[in-house]
């Protein structure tokens, strides 16, 4: 008997891992219907610094899905909020919204597990952790008050004079040199053939097939080609609306391009381009090769369509001018 109750708790004992596996095969939870996640492209951050916050999520199946309302963030403030977009991939539906937040309050802050519905159910994105801080300085030194302005002599003043009189001897010296250059270059016949250069619509097409052939996002290059993507269309409208856009950042060049009165559409994917420019050159994120395609054609759309743009205003401003002199026009 004392056999028979020590070989049952044996087989057990050797069958119940099989059972345990067998079980949990058989149990495999299903993928979430909904992931969401939250993405900011800063984590420190000085008092008032903006932060931009991207709110992502895709979802399966037919319910209906309700997005956050968010009205405010313990201590954070809304900048600036985008419309959500959406779109259609495969079976899925996937929705992004860009916000630009800031805080003054000095600590580390979380902005919030977001809440979205789908159905009866809710799901929560991720807390992100951001820090704010004010500006670096070293507490070791000692506080110095405002001083006084002190009079310094000046040890060069003696020789003011004597470098005025250089400098006019020396610029005589010049005009001199250049009107005899000046009459040589007239005894002499120069035929220079310059390449024309091209124009600022031609060269943004140009680099924009450059870069397409270069398949830098088959080859993991996305930041390399998102920074080259935004580069030329900043260059096209430095050269062709006289925009200082290589010196301003991603939302200072789209308030500008508000302005603009480009179509509602062209804006809207021309202002996600820009942003996930910014994402992919400083948070590091990796949208697919369909985005990257997407934002190359909307690079190139918007720049065909300011092209156009530009051109009519040009055409009707000359015909006008030339209705004008018609008119002046003595009979």
């Amino acid at each position: 008997m004392r056999r028979k109750v020590v070989y049952t708790i044996a087989v057990v004992i050797f069958l119940l891992p099989a059972w345990t596996s067998f079980a949990q095969r058989g149990h495999t939870p299903a993928p979430p219907p909904v992931t969401l996640k939250a993405t900011v492209d800063k984590q420190k951050i000085v008092i008032g610094e903006p932060v931009q916050l991207m709110l992502e999520a895709t979802a399966t199946g037919n319910a209906p899905l309700t997005w956050p309302n968010l009205d405010s963030l313990p201590h954070f403030d809304f900048v600036e909020k985008g419309k959500v977009d959406s779109s259609l991939r495969g079976t899925d539906r996937y929705y992004r919204q860009y916000m630009t937040v800031t805080s003054f309050d000095s600590g580390a802050w979380a902005i919030p597990r977001l809440p979205i519905t789908l159905g009866n159910k809710t799901y929560f994105s991720d807390s992100v952790r951001i820090e704010v801080g004010y500006t670096k300085f070293d507490p070791s030194k000692d506080y110095h008050d405002i001083k006084d302005i002190i009079e310094v002599p000046n040890p060069f003043a003696k020789w003011f004079a004597w470098i005025v009189a250089a400098v006019a001897l020396i610029s005589i010296a010049l005009v001199v040199w250049f009107i005899r250059m000046k009459k040589k270059m007239r005894t002499k016949t120069v035929t220079a053939t310059a390449a024309p250069r091209l124009s600022p619509y031609q060269e943004a097409l140009q680099q924009l097939k450059e870069l397409q052939q270069q398949n830098l996002p088959e080859n993991g290059s996305m930041k390399v080609y998102y920074s080259r993507l935004g580069d030329i269309f900043r260059l096209f409208l430095l050269r062709r609306f006289n925009i200082f856009s290589l010196a301003e950042t991603s939302e200072e060049l789209i308030t500008q391009l508000r302005k603009m009165s480009l179509p509602a559409e062209e804006f809207s994917a021309l202002s996600d381009t820009l942003r996930m420019s910014d994402f992919v050159k400083f948070a590091k994120y990796q949208p697919g090769l369909p985005e990257s395609e997407q934002h190359f054609q909307s690079i190139k759309s918007s720049v065909d369509v300011l092209e156009a743009k530009a051109a009519a205003e040009a055409e009707a401003k000359a015909q006008a001018q030339a209705k004008v002199q018609q008119i002046n026009k003595p009979n």
